[in-house]
């Protein structure tokens, strides 16, 4: 196969501290390799190292499941490992310029997102196979660790998720409760 994507590309967003990322793949006929993280690359593209003892997760999450929105204050890397999903990123950093805005993003496998501390991440599953999504944590993840949640179906943020509350939509009551953005951001 020729698809063999050999660099790591990386773009900013509107946000500030949220770029998208094309992930090294290589290809042939038992299928591919995507390069997940490799420091010195990220370094040499301007994104800071995510330490010496970081956490990866790997949720599989089916068609309708929507997580999120978290945001811990340490940087993340996210990307679709497999399956297709719909992430939403929030920005709720309080002194941000670019508080309390979102963007959303189709990811299908080999596509990613840093995410800054302090922005909130989210997914929807949208694919008929589960997916899953790879969290790559600068910090180990503790039940206490410093963050904020904003709830995800907050009528103030107006997210148009693929998939409707009553169509599919699966949400956990943690998320449900989560307070809405103009609480997190006072």
């Amino acid at each position: 196969m020729t698809d063999n994507q050999s660099k790591l590309l990386v773009n900013e967003t509107s946000i500030k501290g949220l770029y998208t990322v094309t992930f090294k793949q290589f290809f042939d006929d038992r299928g591919s390799v995507m390069e997940f993280y490799r420091e010195s690359d990220f370094l040499a593209s301007g994104l800071p190292s995510l330490g010496d003892r970081p956490q990866v997760n790997a949720p599989s999450t089916v068609k309708g499941a929507l997580r999120g929105i978290h945001a811990e204050f340490a940087h993340k890397l996210v990307s679709v490992a497999s399956g297709k999903i719909y992430a939403v990123i929030v920005d709720l950093r309080k002194e941000s310029p670019t508080a309390g805005k979102w963007q959303g993003f189709e990811l299908n496998r080999g596509q990613g997102l840093f995410v800054s501390s302090g922005l909130g991440n989210s997914f929807q599953s949208i694919s008929d196979e589960p997916s899953t999504y790879l969290y790559y944590f600068e910090k180990e993840w503790k039940p206490d660790m410093p963050g904020v949640a904003c709830n995800p179906l907050d009528p103030d943020l107006n997210i148009d998720w693929p998939i409707k509350e009553g169509s599919g939509m699966i949400i956990s009551d943690k998320d449900r409760n989560n307070p809405p953005l103009k609480e997190v951001l006072k």
